[in-house]
């Protein structure tokens, strides 16, 4: 089981249903993740909502004629397979439209900062 990617496909389902938002469970991990999502502009914002089981409320983004921001996500690295590139391999941009989520030894960031910073780290997920 891959909470990263349950995540993910959850915000794709959500905008496919034209949703406002959406909750997922929490992990410092997510909220890092959502974090740089936000700082991208695929996200509205990110809450985090205190309960016996804490959650991450997602306000998700669509664009002014309400197409969603967010139209496809690959999960790079899963918990079977870990995916690394140094900062002399790290990978383009997917599809030129897309950002490539990079976790590093700095936190997570996009892979063109990563580049530019000369981190590598692990592949997390390429949005588009």
């Amino acid at each position: 089981m891959d909470p990263i990617a349950d995540m993910l496909t959850s915000l794709i389902n959500a905008q496919r249903a034209q949703k406002k938002r959406v909750a997922v469970p929490y992990s410092r991990f997510k909220e890092a993740l959502l974090a740089t999502l936000q700082e991208q502009g695929f996200v509205s914002s990110v809450r985090t909502q205190d309960s016996p089981a804490a959650k991450l409320i997602v306000s998700l983004a669509y664009t002014e004629d309400g197409s969603p921001r967010l139209n496809g996500v690959k999960r790079l690295s899963t918990p079977g397979r870990r995916r690394y590139a140094g900062a002399t391999q790290m990978p383009y941009n997917y599809t030129g439209f897309g950002k490539i989520i990079v976790s590093t030894s700095k936190g997570l960031m996009e892979a063109d900062k990563a580049k530019k910073e000369k981190l590598g780290g692990e592949l997390v997920c390429a949005i588009w």
